[in-house]
């Protein structure tokens, strides 16, 4: 199974960004803080649920496992997600403007 689009939740779209670099999951709760500027704190339960759909959605994939823990590595297919999930969030802050008095362009 493949993803097929549309809306990201927050936890899909950070855990992504996390795996820019790759890494393990005690390691992408941290990076995940730090990306978020400590707005966004992930616990055990959540990320491993993200990991597995992102993982079944051909986002990531496993690039070590060593039996005690698995390091994952963000994938072409996510790296393309990540960036049309930006775009959209972008566009949306972008319409958002109209509330300060500007205008969306």
């Amino acid at each position: 199974m493949s993803y097929e689009g549309g809306p990201m939740t927050e936890a899909m779209y950070y855990v992504l960004l996390a795996l820019v670099h790759p890494n393990h999951g005690y390691q992408l709760m941290n990076e995940i803080e730090e990306v978020s500027k400590g707005r966004v704190k992930m616990g055990p339960g959540t990320l491993y649920g993200v990991l597995s759909r992102l993982e079944k959605d051909e986002l990531i994939a496993v690039v070590k496992n060593d039996g005690r823990r698995k390091t994952y590595a963000i994938t072409q297919d996510g790296i393309s997600a990540l960036k049309q999930e930006y775009e959209r969030l972008l566009s949306m802050v972008r319409d958002g403007t109209i509330i300060k008095g500007g205008h969306n362009e």
